[in-house]
């Protein structure tokens, strides 16, 4: 498991969305994956960026670990922040079958990353929200 610590800003968001882009094409990880894990994990970052910190600076860490069974790969990350406790899954999905004018205003990003990752979960513990996921794929 490595882990770093970067503030909680759309800098640090585009230095990890290039580090994990790395990671996951060195791991065999197919192109459309690898484009539903950026959305995912855009969605849940921008959420700690724009939410967790009222003053709007603080940190985040950042772990995350390859996982090898054959050529199945999965990339697991935790994201932990000591920001105010929010559960982003907490939240009901938005109804898509409606149009984007009768829609109400947010949720859709969480709910993208729901689809795209294989899990998801939130906890508050110990001062810290820490939301894990998971995105799995078969290597070529």
């Amino acid at each position: 498991m490595k882990t770093l610590e970067v503030e909680a800003t759309k800098q640090s968001l585009m230095e990890l969305t290039e580090l994990f882009e790395m990671v996951l094409q060195e791991h065999g990880c197919p192109a459309k994956m690898q484009m539903q894990f950026d959305i995912a994990f855009e969605e849940l970052f921008v959420n700690i960026v724009n939410y967790a910190y009222q003053d709007g600076k603080g940190n985040v860490r950042v772990s995350y670990e390859i996982e090898k069974d054959g050529v199945q790969r999965s990339l697991n990350i935790s994201l932990e922040d000591c920001g105010t406790p929010y559960n982003p899954l907490s939240k009901a999905d938005p109804d898509i079958t409606l149009s984007a004018k009768e829609r109400k205003v947010g949720g859709l990003g969480v709910f993208m990353a729901k689809k795209f990752l294989d899990s998801i979960r939130y906890e508050w513990k110990e001062g810290y929200n820490r939301i894990s996921f998971e995105k799995k794929w078969r290597a070529a």
